[in-house]
């Protein structure tokens, strides 16, 4: 074969294929792949239900139960994708009583009415009980709101008060952190709104990690670094080495308030006590 000729064939391989009629057939496009939509966000099962339980005589049930749903809307929607906790909060009014699998948050006059109606470290049935004063939060100007979600919180995240930080400082000093949700930035300053219910701010694991340097620390981000306690704010601390048993630190070493000295049956009190010496609540269910 010429040369010519060898150049005349390689031409017409490469020449696009033309069907009977002479038209010449482009091939297919490529098609545009369709986007993948992002995953949803991930959904955390509420496998804790929390009844708040009304047994005061200061705050009507037409008061608490738009609380109680705000609770529930701070629970699933800012506390849950956070720290991977939810739970179903319900409202149980006055006279009624709540399931004997539900761990409980008691809505109460004073510590004294809680201890007389038999409410004490634990439900019967020895689950978590949290413990809200409404009588003490009037007297002293607190939100009984921010202080309903503060105990709320506080409850999910370490519900048999026993968990904690330990920051070493020297081979031979250190800090344990009690591991509390709200303590840290509790005042009713730092709270936000939620359907007209002012609810409390909280931490984010954050705060409890020393090796940090930018935040979020909490949820309203007034916190700028870890262990911060802002005006109001207040952690139980455990030194090492410790000859005193569990402390409190406040804000700037400030004098307390009466609502920062820990109330008979309320967690920073149950923490000082040793667990065998929590007694279940005596309410029939």
């Amino acid at each position: 074969m010429s040369y010519l000729r060898r150049v005349r064939a390689a031409v017409k391989m490469l020449m696009p294929c033309t069907p009977t009629g002479g038209t010449v057939v482009n091939p297919a496009p490529t098609p545009t792949p369709t986007p993948v939509p992002p995953p949803p966000p991930a959904v955390v099962p509420k496998l804790i239900t929390v009844a708040v339980v009304n047994e005061s005589t200061v705050v009507p049930d037409i008061t608490l139960k738009p609380i109680v749903d705000a609770l529930q809307i701070q629970v699933s929607r800012d506390f849950a994708p956070i720290w991977g906790i939810d739970a179903s909060v319900v409202f149980i009014p006055t006279g009624a009583k709540a399931h004997p699998t539900d761990w409980q948050l008691g809505i109460f006059d004073t510590s004294d009415q809680a201890g007389a109606l038999g409410y004490h470290d634990v439900t019967n049935d020895g689950l978590p009980l949290g413990k809200v004063f409404a009588k003490t939060d009037l007297q002293f100007g607190s939100s009984l709101s921010v202080t309903m979600s503060h105990e709320l919180l506080e409850m999910l995240l370490d519900p048999d008060v026993n968990l904690s930080v330990f920051v070493q400082t020297t081979d031979v000093n250190g800090t344990i952190y009690a591991y509390e949700a709200a303590d840290a930035c509790e005042d009713d300053q730092f709270g936000y709104d939620i359907n007209g219910v002012l609810v409390s701010d909280f931490v984010y694991p954050a705060w409890f990690e020393s090796f940090r340097t930018t935040g979020p620390f909490d949820y309203q981000k007034k916190i700028s670094k870890p262990f911060e306690l802002l005006t109001g704010g207040y952690i139980s601390i455990y030194p090492i080495p410790n000859s005193g048993g569990w402390t409190q630190l406040n804000k700037d070493r400030q004098a307390q308030s009466y609502r920062h000295r820990p109330t008979l049956g309320s967690r920073r009190e149950r923490r000082k006590l040793p667990r065998d010496q929590w007694q279940k609540s005596e309410v029939v269910k």
